[in-house]
């Protein structure tokens, strides 16, 4: 066997390099809510009585939801920055300038990351670098978080975005062409839940929308009953989504129709939920966040904060994490809804937590963001 060329060692060396930022690990939470079908859930082990490690000051609010992959946390701010950090002292590797503020989550993949702004473009930045890849220009501003897809044939993956065009976009992660568009009735503020082979999101135009990852075809379109802002969970065939009109639903994708319907007070949803095999967790306007029995919709318990609750909950192990417009980050037992630990931070958290082990990472609408960790 002859030995292998300097170009060729080169070559593996800078592969190796790269794997932790092409390989989600157990550790990593490469975009919003953590995985494609946006269930929210972790297998990472919280800190037991958490402490705050670092802030990381920007010049805007963070509603943002950061990402953490290979040691790196990645977040968007309302100064129009994309900042890359590390995870373990807040130190700032890079920041890129985009062309507006950057509500939606970044998507973290295959040493990327993918993001949108509120002044109509779509960015694919190096990860390793904060440079440029590639943007596409839409027709309006893009609140929605990216997600992702390996499509059954070709190399490429395809990353997906909703816009306030009324527009999805899928475009070839490589390139930064679309491999389809779809056309909607209305804003697309949430983000897409991608499984079993389907795409799901609703919109304001009060439907929940059904495609084909392939060409973007339409398999179902379903009523709602009111316009949603709000990301939905797909899991095991079924969407999982709050609406503005004061309900939670239940949506078989399969067969068209509402499974359930889960309704308290009257206040609108703009948390995503959470979904563990027995539950779903979602955070409501009413200034709570609750609990209901996945295969009922039965309410199993409500906890209660002093402000709207539009952060969205994550489940790690036995416990929530989730932020409130009163200002605080909540840790809370997913067995009876007490609380485990506060922190108060100030102002109001819709940033969402990203969690991995032994951290979690919030931002706020003080223009900050925070790393709790083991002391």
């Amino acid at each position: 066997m002859k030995p292998s060329s300097p170009i060729r060692r080169v070559a593996a060396l800078l592969c190796l390099l790269l794997v932790p930022l092409m390989v989600h690990a157990a550790s990593d939470w490469p975009m919003f809510r953590g995985q494609p079908s946006l269930a929210g859930t972790s297998d990472a082990k919280l800190p037991g009585n958490p402490v705050l490690k670092w802030t990381f000051k920007t010049g805007g609010p963070v509603k943002s939801s950061p990402a953490i992959v290979g040691g790196k946390v990645f977040f968007g701010a309302g100064d129009s920055n994309l900042f890359c950090v590390n995870l373990a002292d807040g130190q700032k590797v890079w920041a890129f300038h985009s062309d507006g503020g950057i509500e939606g989550s970044p998507l973290v993949l295959d040493g990327r990351v993918f993001f949108g702004s509120d002044n109509t473009n779509f960015f694919a930045v190096d990860a390793v670098t904060g440079k440029e890849a590639w943007r596409y220009g839409v027709e309006d501003k893009i609140l929605s978080s990216a997600n992702w897809v390996q499509p059954a044939s070709g190399n490429s993956r395809s990353v997906l975005v909703g816009c306030y065009d009324y527009r999805l976009y899928s475009f070839d992660a490589a390139t930064g062409k679309t491999n389809w568009i779809f056309e909607t009735g209305n804003y697309i503020n949430g983000s897409p839940a991608i499984g079993d082979g389907m795409t799901a999101f609703g919109g304001c135009d009060a439907l929940i929308h059904v495609l084909g990852l392939a060409k973007g075809e339409k398999i179902k379109e379903i009523e709602a009953g009111a316009y949603i802002a709000a990301s939905g969970a797909l899991v095991d065939g079924k969407l999982y989504v709050g609406h503005y009109e004061n309900a939670f639903l239940c949506v078989n994708l399969k067969e068209g129709k509402i499974d359930w319907t889960y309704k308290d007070r009257a206040f609108p949803y703009f948390s995503s939920p959470a979904v563990t095999k027995d539950f779903v967790v979602v955070g409501s306007r009413d200034k709570r966040l609750h609990c209901i029995r996945r295969a009922t919709g039965e309410g199993v318990w409500t906890f209660a904060t002093r402000g709207k609750v539009d952060s969205s909950p994550v489940v790690a192990g036995d416990k929530i994490v989730v932020g409130s417009d009163d200002g605080r980050l909540y840790i809370v037992s997913l067995a009876d809804g007490k609380e485990v630990w506060s922190y108060e931070i100030g102002q109001p958290v819709q940033s969402s937590p990203a969690v991995v082990d032994g951290y979690i990472v919030v931002g706020s609408e003080d223009g900050s963001v925070y790393c709790f960790g083991t002391k």
